[in-house]
């Protein structure tokens, strides 16, 4: 019942996420095939569809060597479609094994396993930055990572919170303000999307 009801959803220009059992209904869009198995992320939920609709925005082949971290990966659906707009490579972090799993089976059912790599959180290298972080998670969490977060992103890139409620957002966007010059904030529904530049390292 749930598969029949998941259909091919478009998030801003290029990215279509499809079932892979229903063919896209655009062949020269960005198809990102999708079965999440029992992890956490499809693009139904407005904190995920928020998230690929800054993908669709910003991330392409003329964005430069993107190398981007999911923290809280779920079924592997930000960092999959990162890549298939034109980031380089994707590093992929979850607590839950099977969402590492998930994002294992969806990466090579969209034809760039070679360039994701999974871990569980303390398995990641303390000295690995990057120029696009992402964490899709909830507020409590994203509160408490923001010096991990921050010590992954590279000076002058990216960083794109969601997960959160608009009651939330002010006490989360506080939380990274000594790390990030805070910039725009997208909502939907009561979602909120949070952006932010890395500041300059003292």
């Amino acid at each position: 019942a749930w598969m029949d009801a998941f259909k091919p959803m478009q998030f801003g220009k290029h990215l279509w996420v499809c079932p892979k059992h229903i063919e896209p209904p655009d062949p020269m869009a960005v198809n990102l095939r999708l079965d999440p198995g029992l992890a956490f992320g499809t693009g139904t939920h407005p904190t995920t569809s928020l998230c690929l609709r800054w993908l669709d925005a910003h991330v392409s082949p003329h964005s430069g060597d993107q190398n981007v971290l999911d923290y809280g990966c779920g079924s592997g659906i930000l960092a999959i479609a990162a890549i298939m707009l034109g980031a380089e490579s994707a590093d992929c972090v979850d607590i839950d094994e099977q969402a590492l799993q998930a994002t294992r089976n969806n990466a090579e059912a969209n034809q760039v396993l070679h360039r994701i790599s999974t871990y569980q959180p303390l398995e990641l290298e303390d000295d690995n930055e990057y120029e696009l972080v992402l964490a899709n998670i909830l507020s409590g969490p994203l509160t408490e990572l923001a010096p991990v977060l921050a010590k992954h992103c590279r000076p002058g890139h990216d960083i794109v919170l969601s997960g959160i409620l608009s009651d939330q957002a002010e006490s989360v966007r506080n939380a990274y303000t000594g790390f990030f010059n805070m910039s725009s904030t997208e909502t939907l529904d009561d979602w909120v999307l949070l952006h932010g530049k890395r500041k300059a390292q003292d």
